[in-house]
């Protein structure tokens, strides 16, 4: 079996909506020639080991919130923070979260099924919507969104925020991170990880997502694979293999 993938590729002759992840308009947004190897050819990058206590945390704070949900009252960080809101009720919340459903909008223009899976929303009083994302980690120190990498984590807040939008709700610009620093200050594990949580907002410009899909698309109906960027480390990678590789590697198949 080979390592090329049959199904969910991307085909610029069909009139079908192609449903399109944030996960993968994020990596368009990373590297185009990753994005259209994958998207268009199938080849998508190697896979990584899940971050399964990550996920623990963020399965846990959803059960936390879930329970101030059902009795309509604040989350005692959010009345900390002053956020005058509550954790929304909604009959779609659910499907919203789903990694394979999320929140959908069909894309006219680029007949994209775009869509991505929310932690969890807010409401206010006057029923506009609060993204919320939750993060967890562990460093010496406050966290913050001053990484790198971390100008994904904005982006992720505003495509959900466009999302939202999208469908017709109010959306407040202000998301917050819901962020969970595991402690390394303990003296020992002691069978428990204790983390401190802390809010953080952050101030959204979605104007960017629709041209961001545009030329997603546009880079999608090409017949000609895009040049790498220059940091990204999975075409330096292969650029790197293929200088001291044979030209001839059938031995190795």
């Amino acid at each position: 079996m080979g390592y090329k993938r049959t199904r969910n590729i991307f085909n610029p002759n069909s009139d079908q909506p192609y449903k399109l992840s944030r996960s993968r308009l994020e990596m368009f947004l990373n590297c185009s020639r990753c994005f259209y190897l994958d998207r268009r050819l199938g080849i998508d990058r190697p896979s990584i080991p899940a971050f399964t206590l990550n996920s623990a945390v963020d399965h846990l704070l959803k059960k936390e919130f879930d329970e101030y949900r059902q009795n309509g009252k604040p989350h005692p960080i959010m009345i900390d923070s002053n956020i005058e809101a509550v954790p929304l009720v909604h009959e779609d919340l659910e499907k919203w979260r789903h990694n394979f459903t999320g929140v959908q909008v069909h894309h006219e223009a680029t007949k994209f099924l775009f869509f991505g899976a929310v932690d969890d929303v807010w409401t206010t009083s006057n029923g506009e919507l609060i993204v919320v994302d939750y993060k967890a980690t562990s460093k010496d120190g406050e966290v913050t969104l001053d990484g790198r990498w971390q100008q994904a984590y904005k982006r992720q807040m505003e495509i959900y925020q466009w999302l939202l939008e999208k469908n017709g709700f109010k959306v407040s610009n202000t998301g917050y991170f819901v962020y969970a620093n595991g402690r390394r200050d303990l003296d020992a594990f002691k069978s428990k990880l204790l983390f401190n949580l802390k809010l953080i907002p952050y101030v959204g410009d979605r104007t960017w997502v629709d041209t961001a899909l545009l030329e997603a698309h546009q880079c999608l109906l090409s017949d000609d694979i895009p040049d790498a960027n220059s940091d990204c480390e999975y075409c330096q990678y292969r650029t790197a293999a293929r200088t001291y590789e044979p030209s001839n590697t059938s031995k190795d198949r």
